[in-house]
């Protein structure tokens, strides 16, 4: 069984997206800790590229302070090593195909498996040239997370079909940020996925707020939020473990 089941035996699932080495991976350490105490199900581990397609301004800017830090993908395979001795949660990263293809495919993958990751999110490999990444991922027993987007429309299905841990819905058009509301037909997009797997799915991109979480996880198996938390250690820097925990009990009480 996926490890990243895990996440969602107990009820709805809350997934926290931090990036590493923003503002230090000492304080990503604390930031990663503090979630899990705030009951975090699962955490997304990014790793910090250069031109991060996918995100808005706020995670743009730590991906920004991370690199300016000198933080690199072999300083956080480390920075794993030690995080694992004191969460057990399921952990997965998020990065983008370029980062595991210069580094090395293979011995990137091998090295999620040696440190004790459970998956990899490539928001920027489209579906149809997965396989690359997909074999490997398999070989050392690696989920290689699908995204679903509003855009998917009829390949909906197909993606759900050959997903493996979760699947990532996207709830907006654009890039990741805050949202002040989500307007797309979600229910619709989880019935098909509903329809063609038993692999859970969680909602991401512009979740900020408690109701959002609710509403969200109502339709879903959880929700996933990034910007919200990225902005508290934007805020309050080395300080912000601790608004982070206070956050995310709020967001998975209310969900």
């Amino acid at each position: 069984m996926s490890n990243i089941k895990k996440a969602f035996e107990n009820g709805k699932a809350f997934i926290a997206f931090i990036t590493c080495g923003d503002p230090d991976l000492d304080t990503t350490k604390k930031a990663v800790i503090a979630a899990v105490e705030g009951g975090a199900d699962l955490i997304e581990l990014g790793i910090p590229f250069s031109d991060p397609t996918a995100e808005g301004p706020v995670i743009q800017g730590a991906n920004l302070r991370a690199l300016s830090g000198g933080v690199t993908t072999d300083k956080i395979f480390d920075f794993v090593v030690d995080l694992r001795k004191e969460v057990s949660v399921p952990m997965v990263f998020m990065t983008y195909a370029n980062v595991v293809y210069s580094y090395g495919s293979e011995k990137f993958i091998s090295k999620c498996k040696e440190i004790g990751m459970d998956g990899l999110i490539l928001p920027d490999l489209p579906f149809e040239e997965k396989e690359e990444f997909e074999d490997i991922c398999s070989k050392y027993d690696i989920d290689l997370v699908s995204l679903i987007a509003p855009t998917s429309a009829n390949r909906i299905a197909m993606i759900a079909s050959q997903a493996k841990g979760f699947i990532y819905v996207v709830s907006s058009l654009g890039v990741t940020g805050t949202r002040s509301s989500i307007t797309t037909d979600l229910d619709s997009i989880v019935k098909v996925i509903r329809e063609n797997t038993d692999v859970p799915c969680a909602i991401g991109f512009g979740i900020s707020t408690p109701e959002q979480a609710a509403k969200m996880s109502s339709i879903s198996d959880g929700a996933i939020v990034g910007s919200a938390i990225i902005k508290l250690l934007e805020k309050h820097g080395k300080d912000a473990p601790i608004y982070i925990k206070d956050y995310v009990k709020s967001m998975t009480a209310a969900m």
